[in-house]
């Protein structure tokens, strides 16, 4: 059983630490309280009892009758004190056996006797009885230590609470501090990553995150300028190899050849023409994603209908079927340019020793996942190839691929497809043949739009 991976940022994995660290140290600084404060508590609530029951005693000790009921009645309207002639009924049968009553009553033995005896209400666990023996009879002094003892119950819960919460919000307030720097340097690099130029970041703050931001800047503008001068290079290849182009176009037009002759050198002019629009589109800079999803489902309805009559005048069939919404942030141009690359591939060389291709699409969305599955009845590629066709410039066996072509094809499919968060996997097909696979991210469906079919069918184009 795969368990499930939390994903929590910076923010999150500092603050859960940080919280547990405060919380921590606020039970140790408790625990510590309670022990460090258990040994005079003791002694402080036995010298109460001890003077207590000393001056009670001594006052029983009167011979005079009537003074000793006056003393009764004088004690009993104490705030706090309990005296009694006869054993309280409503006593537990021993001490808890805690530090702090075992400290009571080694203290009050200490000062009244060792045979003292010290008992605690069952109702109230305030109330502390001691036995105070006398020549006819032993009285049972109570006394209410409640005032001896810290703060407990409700309130040492709600200061517990409070100094909680305190430390979370300290702890949030500081892990939002250092986190802020780094969560702005996260979008700046998300914004590089996109082919955008992020805004400089500010060189201020502590030591570490202004040289971190100075040397991030400095990074971009330098990338800034590398993009800018690779678009004015490409600019004038393209334009000082298709302007040669275009002339020897005009003057074989304008030649005394063959027409055989003629279209053989049309061709090689217009691979030409064609690796060098290849090696242009695999170069060029990431553009920026849409604002709102596209609809893949008709984007390519709409190529397919475009691609009909080429795949007519070979021969061939072109189907479409595609299932649920099909919305993702990848531009339209990018898309098209991958489903073109891959369609033209196997109008090549999706046919099986001069038989006719055939070419079919199946969209269907699957989780957050949009999958696209473009497959023909070609000789396929030796899975053991597929790994190395997919590298710029390569190309698998002439049965497949051919001798024409820069081998850039693949290579750019899957780099446009990367800049949307998508990939390309190309895969045996059931049968015979290859099925090129495309997966993007799915998208919500934009508000306002309406519901497209949940499935549908292109007709055979062939």
């Amino acid at each position: 059983m795969v368990k499930p991976e939390l994903h929590l940022g910076l923010f999150a994995r500092t603050f859960l630490l940080l919280a547990l660290l405060m919380l921590a140290s606020l039970g140790a600084w408790i625990h510590v309280l309670f022990t460090l404060d258990s040994e005079p508590r003791a002694e402080r609530t036995a010298t109460h009892l001890v003077n207590a029951a000393t001056l009670t005693r001594s006052l029983l000790e009167i011979p005079d009758h009537d003074m000793a009921t006056l003393i009764k009645q004088a004690v009993n309207a104490q705030s706090g004190l309990d005296l009694r002639a006869a054993r309280p009924k409503e006593v537990l049968p021993e001490l808890p056996q805690t530090e702090y009553w075992l400290g009571l009553q080694e203290q009050v033995r200490r000062v009244l006797g060792p045979s003292t005896e010290l008992l605690r209400s069952s109702i109230d666990e305030s109330l502390v009885w001691v036995a105070l023996p006398l020549k006819e009879e032993t009285y049972w002094l109570g006394l209410d230590i409640d005032r001896s003892q810290p703060v407990t119950g409700v309130e040492w819960f709600s200061w517990m609470i409070a100094a909680a919460l305190l430390s979370l919000v300290g702890a949030a307030v500081a892990v939002g501090y250092m986190n802020r720097p780094l969560a702005r340097l996260a979008r700046a690099a998300q914004q590089v990553s996109r082919g955008e130029a992020p805004e400089p970041l500010p060189e201020q703050g502590a030591m570490e995150i202004r040289e971190l931001n100075g040397s991030f800047n400095r990074m971009v503008s330098e990338l800034r300028q590398a993009e800018n001068d690779r678009n004015l290079m490409l600019a004038g290849i393209s334009h000082d190899l298709r302007t040669p182009l275009a002339r020897m176009r005009l003057e074989i037009e304008m030649s005394p050849i063959g027409e055989e002759q003629r279209h053989a050198i049309d061709q090689d002019l217009s691979q030409v023409d064609r690796t060098i629009g290849q090696l242009l589109e695999y170069a060029r800079p990431a553009r920026k994603p849409p604002e709102s999803p596209v609809n893949l489902a008709e984007l390519t309805s709409d190529l397919i209908n475009q691609e009909k009559a080429r795949f007519e005048q070979a021969g061939g069939s072109l189907e479409f079927s595609w299932k649920g919404d099909a919305y993702c942030l990848i531009d339209p141009h990018d898309f098209s340019r991958c489903i073109i690359n891959l369609l033209e591939n196997a109008r090549r060389y999706g046919a099986l020793n001069g038989s006719r291709a055939e070419v079919e699409i199946v969209m269907q969305s699957r989780g957050d996942r949009i999958q696209i599955d473009l497959s023909d009845r070609g000789p396929g590629i030796d899975p053991k190839d597929i790994a190395r066709v997919m590298r710029p410039f390569s190309r698998g066996e002439a049965a497949r691929t051919g001798g024409t072509g820069a081998g850039l094809g693949l290579s750019i499919v899957e780099r446009l497809l990367g800049w949307a968060g998508g990939s390309l996997r190309l895969m045996p097909r059931k049968g015979g043949g290859l099925t090129a696979r495309i997966e993007l991210p799915r998208s919500r469906r934009p508000k306002g739009t309406q519901e497209a079919s949940q499935d549908g069918t292109e007709p055979n184009a062939g």
